[in-house]
């Protein structure tokens, strides 16, 4: 209504305003502004409903923005919350967690060492059968060598001592003894 009041006083003061007019024309005025009534219903009738509609929808829709609006925020409030819990609890769960490397990291350390002690001291008894096993070799290439030293030596004895007939009879006596006993 105060919007039709100003196109009133608007079209009063145009009338008005105009030059070379003496007397306002009220008859043409009074066709303007019931042509403007007239207007203004009809616009009214079949626009006013759905104007008014329309900003009662929107209306509930901006109520019910806000309203989620609101409920999000209480969400993203609790969320944070739980957020920064989660946080707080990852400096303990950080050192629990390098406790427990840490012991595995020993039990690990001990496993290991345990096992070049193992290895190392049989690595020894390995080395120390090696060298019996060798000494032995070197014990029994000792006694050949003497063997054949002695042998060397008796024959060399034997053929100065014995002369061909001493030689056939003591072969014969040393074959009498094995084929009897």
């Amino acid at each position: 209504m105060p919007l039709a009041l100003a196109v009133i006083v608007m079209t009063v003061v145009d009338v008005f305003a105009e030059g070379g007019h003496t007397a306002p024309r009220w008859g043409d005025f009074g066709w303007r502004v019931l042509n403007f009534v007239l207007f203004a219903g009809i616009l009214w009738h079949f626009v006013g409903g759905a104007a008014v509609k329309f900003f009662r929808g929107r209306r509930q829709g901006i109520r019910e923005t806000l309203d989620n609006l609101e409920e999000r925020r209480r969400k993203a409030s609790e969320d944070l919350t739980a957020v920064e819990k989660r946080i707080a609890g990852l400096n303990g769960e950080r050192e629990a967690i390098l406790a427990e490397s840490r012991a595995q990291a020993e039990v690990l350390r001990q496993g290991i060492i345990e096992e070049a002690r193992r290895q190392a001291a049989l690595i020894i008894e390995q080395a120390g059968h090696t060298a019996e096993n060798e000494g032995r070799v070197v014990l029994s290439e000792v006694r050949a060598v003497i063997a054949d030293e002695i042998v060397a030596a008796a024959q060399k004895v034997l053929a100065e001592k014995l002369d061909g007939a001493a030689h056939e009879k003591l072969i014969a006596k040393s074959l009498n003894k094995v084929v009897l006993q």
